[in-house]
């Protein structure tokens, strides 16, 4: 990963032949039926169960009710013309301690999901962890343990074996990162936990059970099967050409996103990160001999979720600006290694999470993952924004703010795929508006309005906007 300049960006409708058209979700954001089947609670059940640690104390225990409600959200799917759906598998739901067998009553939801998907001429895309892990696992010592990589090892399998005629697709892991430093570093996901040795660590056994999961879904799925990674890679602005601002550039793109890049795309671990980290953990005893082999274990595609671009300084020439990163507050920086680079807001407009509107820091990430990985596919796996957005008196949401959003996002794929970048499809987050993790329900996503109250849903302008790009395969102008 390389750190770029901005660029200036053309609207283009240039969408290659058979390019996926998408909107994603995860399982705890939208399933609910928290205690059902067997299933048990993730580490999620128990953050937002914990006083203080969710707005407004909400819970995911019925979320949009998406567990009963599926065969109306695949309709809602199919109206809207999506070839594909992106979902999450909840892991508790399938193996309720993260140990042992599956529970046959959790993959049947899965399999009657894949199955109405397919009935409607959706293909499915099967996310193995969205962050859910199961409690059990976590009480072992979680993401910071080495053996939680060959626990998820083993759920992959099971996942695999049961659904493997259905899904084609499989993503092991969405936005380790977050993972590994919001929840361990940080503290302001679940499991809350605030160390950055602990961080680190679990960012290398998230690595590490990326690596086996791709070695058991090999070994489970037929040949033609696609794996794929999906990363939160940030596009890493410096404030300036001073050489302070571009070292802090540096420092955020190796724990950013080359702690990621560089060991599951076959390059093991920077130097630089390396050195930045290594008064935090012990890499020599952490990374043990073999691990950045089984970690780089060949995909067939590479997840870019994309929201906004990083913009960052050397604290020298931002002293006591507040941690403008995009991630929330708590008093431990989610940054190990980096935790003196202050962080800006991109000029212009924002979004509802305060998070700055740049189209072009999208085509900028895929054109920097197309240099520095050429026969690397890509799938666009999470964007889209939230708003305050308004019921009308017809009862419709008329979010005029989310279609120049998205129109300005997808010109920005089209002028990536334009300038060489093989991107394969483009994931709209999110379908529903949905529990927004420490947020709660306060910001909402979704191209489809829920009412929390009713659970009714309905879709925005915003959804029959995304259709009709969808049904002619461009992009209006303007």
């Amino acid at each position: 990963m390389t750190v770029t300049e901005p660029s200036t960006i053309r609207t283009g409708p240039a969408f290659p032949p058979g390019f996926a058209w998408g909107a994603a979700t995860a399982a705890y954001q939208i399933e609910g039926a928290a205690t059902e089947n067997g299933r048990t609670p993730s580490i999620w059940d128990t953050f937002s169960h914990t006083p203080g640690k969710v707005a407004g104390g909400d819970t995911g225990d019925i979320a949009v009710d998406h567990f009963h409600r599926f065969r109306e959200d695949v309709r809602l799917m199919a109206e809207l013309g999506l070839t594909s759906y992106r979902f999450s598998l909840s892991w508790p739901r399938v193996q309720p301690t993260g140990r042992g067998p599956a529970v046959e009553r959790g993959l049947d939801f899965y399999r009657a999901l894949t199955d109405e998907l397919l009935a409607h001429g959706i293909t499915p895309v099967a996310t193995l962890y969205h962050w859910d892990l199961p409690q059990h696992l976590e009480e072992l010592g979680g993401w910071p343990a080495r053996d939680t990589a060959y626990r998820f090892a083993d759920y992959a399998a099971l996942a695999a074996e049961a659904l493997g005629d259905r899904i084609s697709t499989w993503t092991t892991l969405n936005e380790p990162w977050c993972s590994a430093f919001l929840g361990y570093g940080s503290g302001v996901h679940a499991p809350g936990r605030s160390n950055q040795a602990d961080a680190l660590r679990a960012a290398h056994h998230l690595n590490l059970g990326h690596g086996l999961a791709v070695g058991a879904l090999r070994a489970a799925l037929p040949r033609s099967a696609q794996l794929a990674v999906s990363l939160n890679l940030h596009q890493i602005r410096p404030l300036s050409a001073d050489p302070a601002d571009l070292t802090a550039a540096r420092r955020i793109d190796a724990v950013g996103n080359r702690i990621f890049t560089g060991p599951m795309l076959g390059g093991g671990y920077p130097a630089d990160l390396l050195a930045d980290t290594a008064h935090l953990v012990d890499w020599d005893t952490l990374v043990q001999p073999g691990d950045e082999a089984e970690i780089g274990r060949p995909i067939d595609l590479l997840g870019i979720n994309y929201y906004t671009p990083t913009v960052v300084s050397s604290a020298e020439n931002a002293r006591d600006l507040p941690r403008h990163d995009g991630h929330g507050g708590g008093d431990q920086s989610p940054w190990p290694g980096a935790e003196d680079v202050a962080f800006h807001l991109a000029p212009g407009e924002r979004t509802a999470m305060d998070w700055p509107i740049d189209p072009t820091g999208l085509t900028d990430l895929l054109l920097d993952v197309h240099r520095a990985h050429p026969g690397l596919p890509m799938l666009v796996t999470e964007n889209g924004a939230a708003f305050e957005d308004t019921v009308g008196p017809d009862g419709l949401v008329d979010d005029q703010d989310r279609i120049a959003y998205l129109h300005g996002h997808l010109a920005a794929v089209a002028d990536a795929v334009a300038a060489g970048a093989d991107v394969r499809g483009y994931y709209l987050w999110s379908l529903l508006d949905n529990f927004e993790w420490a947020y709660g329900y306060a910001k909402r996503f979704g191209a489809v309005h829920v009412d929390y109250g009713t659970l009714a849903r309905t879709p925005k302008a915003s959804a029959r906007w995304y259709a009709e790009v969808i049904r002619t395969g461009t992009l209006p102008q303007g």
